[in-house]
């Protein structure tokens, strides 16, 4: 299959690899040239531009940091100029960002008019699923456009789900990393209150996992240095989940529970702390590293 993949940071690099690994034409493009080189290197197709990437595509993948992103890329500036306008009748579109249901459902709604199905798939998983090809894939769209889409989903994560309509991905995903953002900072705060006490932190972490306080970031995603041996912790928080894109999604489930007037009171205090660990410089690394806002100087 001839597949467009636009988008290749930290997720979509080795999400397009899957697919080339698995037999599929790949057709990318990205601003970092290195970024191209990468997939290239593994057998892909390096486009000039995304225009380029949708020449004959029967599928289009996108994987973009946030709302403004994917709108810019389908619908152009002022809703002309956009990509939509080069891509063939028939063909479906993936969009794997994560960003604001509303902004999904606008983009839908253009590419319907337009004749192309669309489908928002946004992915859980982290950098290790995407490279694994176990990433978990929330889904909004019709039944037949994700049937279309599943068996590259597929090649790319182990988990589908079926959220709803356009737009129920996007709502199920921020869910998630609101209590992803959450956990994170509950399970940074109880080791760095440990370590002040003198316990060892992998001692701790361990205990903490195999107890009724055990959570994913104990379990795959340890916050505290040298406790995993492949973590973001561990180097040095490079990689991974930027706190910044953890903070853009905090900020989105504000948003959602704003406009249906839902409660989420430890949400708004993690976007909060987010916010601050960000403004203190460590916006570019990894989301874990909040635990440093815990530990004694």
């Amino acid at each position: 299959m001839q597949i467009a993949f636009i988008g290749l940071g930290n997720m979509g690099a080795p999400m397009a690899i899957n697919l080339v690994k698995a037999g599929h034409s790949v057709k990318a493009f990205d601003l970092s040239a290195p970024a191209l080189a990468k997939v290239q290197a593994e057998g892909g197709q390096a486009a000039a531009s995304a225009e380029e990437a949708v020449k004959g595509a029967e599928v289009v993948i996108s994987m973009l940091p946030a709302s403004q992103h994917v709108e810019g890329l389908y619908l152009g500036r002022g809703g002309t100029g956009g990509l939509l306008a080069h891509i063939a009748k028939g063909v479906l579109v993936i969009d794997s960002s994560t960003i604001a249901a509303a902004t999904s459902q606008k983009v839908a709604k253009a590419a319907e008019a337009a004749g192309i199905a669309f489908i928002d798939a946004p992915v859980s998983g982290g950098t290790g699923g995407a490279i694994a090809g176990t990433l978990t894939f929330m889904v909004g769209g019709a039944d037949a456009d994700l049937e279309r889409a599943r068996p590259l989903l597929e090649k790319m994560g182990k988990n589908i789900f079926h959220a709803g309509a356009v737009g129920a991905g996007q709502t199920a995903k921020i869910c998630n990393n609101m209590l992803l953002g959450i956990l994170m900072i509950g399970t940074s705060e109880a080791i760095a209150l440990g370590v002040a006490n003198g316990l060892d932190p992998k001692v701790l972490s361990e205990i903490m996992r195999r107890s009724s306080g055990g959570n994913w970031a104990l379990e795959v995603y340890n916050p505290y240095p040298g406790v995993q041996e492949n973590s973001a912790a561990t180097r040095g928080y490079t990689g991974g989940f930027g706190t910044d894109l953890m903070l853009k999604d905090l900020g989105l489930a504000q948003e959602s529970a704003m406009a249906v007037r839902a409660s989420t009171p430890l949400g708004g205090m993690a976007r909060a702390l987010y916010a601050a660990h960000s403004l203190a410089g460590h916006g570019p690394e990894d989301f874990s590293s909040v635990i440093k806002m815990m530990q004694k100087k």
